[in-house]
């Protein structure tokens, strides 16, 4: 063995002997500050009582993804953070359906994408109180206005919608939010908004499902609202299935071809009923019922690509769509 082989070894060595030892002095040092920790510092702590990491307890929002505030917090506003903290947790209390490009917003949670400019799906969580007529509130002073969170890229724009013959609908309805003024106003956001034929639909069949399940509320002390865009399948001439949809604008807004709402109802007893809803983006009957749309939420979650309340499992449920399981 040459002298250069023989220096390399012994360099290697050195090297290992040394990382090992301050690998012992760092955990030595992890120790001893352990003892200034309290109980609520700690989450789900080894069994074999080291301490690898110091947490914190957070609500339970998603660990991938992005995920952000839609609004900027004021300094000193840690009671306000602590506040809105508290609320993203009671909306998603069943679980995120997804985790892409999450952005809570004061009184619901939204997963926006990027490709499309509508919003994969919306969140709420509805109460007597929240959906109550409030004199304070008043719907004409808001504003459409987009999302300055949103990279620019990426945002819709009041010009996508003008002259397209699309209204700007509401995923989170403006009149489920009627505490306070600022609740209602953050629903003007586009972020929150798709295209939707006006007359027949967001303004007749549309607003008659937002309108119901308002009237839960007066049956059900919590009601837990999913709404989000579908983009279905069609045979064409040819016989074969195609997804096919207009885009407006010059940000290419997706216009969807169907519409879902999936509703939890919390009973006073915890005990959950679940009603799931898909209306097609078109004019529709004035007299045709709402049952007429219900479907089996299994099917809305394969065409949307996610898990509904996947903190309930089905059999969990008392109700689905008005029959008992």
């Amino acid at each position: 063995m040459s002298s250069n082989t023989m220096s390399r070894i012994l360099l290697l060595g050195s090297v290992g002997l040394g990382s090992y030892f301050a690998g012992i002095y760092v955990e030595r040092t992890k120790s001893a500050n352990h003892q200034a920790w309290t109980a609520d510092d700690y989450v789900n702590k080894p069994t074999d009582g080291c301490v690898s990491q110091k947490f914190q307890r957070k609500p339970g929002l998603p660990i991938f993804g992005t995920v952000s505030a839609a609004s900027p917090v004021p300094a000193g506003g840690d009671a306000v953070v602590q506040s809105n903290v508290s609320r993203i947790g009671q909306i998603m209390k069943f679980g995120f359906p997804g985790l892409d490009n999450v952005r809570s917003y004061d009184d619901f949670v939204l997963s926006y994408d990027r490709r499309t400019r509508v919003a994969h799906w919306v969140f709420e969580h509805l109460t007597a109180d929240r959906v109550k007529h409030n004199d304070a509130v008043d719907r004409s002073k808001c504003d459409f206005k987009p999302d300055e969170s949103m990279h620019p890229f990426f945002r819709s724009l009041n010009s996508d919608y003008k002259g397209s013959g699309f209204d700007r609908g509401h995923l989170a309805a403006a009149g489920n939010h009627k505490s306070e003024q600022k609740h209602c106003e953050q629903t003007f956001f586009l972020t929150n908004m798709a295209p939707q034929v006006g007359v027949g639909f967001n303004r007749d069949k549309w607003n008659h499902l937002e309108r119901h399940v308002r009237k839960l509320t007066k049956e059900y002390p919590n009601v837990y609202c999913c709404t989000g865009p579908l983009y279905l399948p069609r045979k064409e001439a040819d016989g074969k299935l195609y997804v096919r949809y207009q885009v407006i604008g010059a940000n290419n807004v997706a216009v969807p071809t169907h519409f879902y709402k999936v509703v939890v109802m919390e009973t006073t007893d915890h005990r959950l009923e679940m009603e799931a809803y898909v209306l097609p983006n078109q004019k529709i009957d004035e007299g045709t019922p709402l049952t007429m749309f219900q479907v089996p939420p299994e099917t809305i979650e394969r065409a949307a690509g996610l898990l509904f309340f996947d903190k309930v499992a089905r059999n969990q449920l008392s109700k689905i769509n008005g029959k008992k399981l």
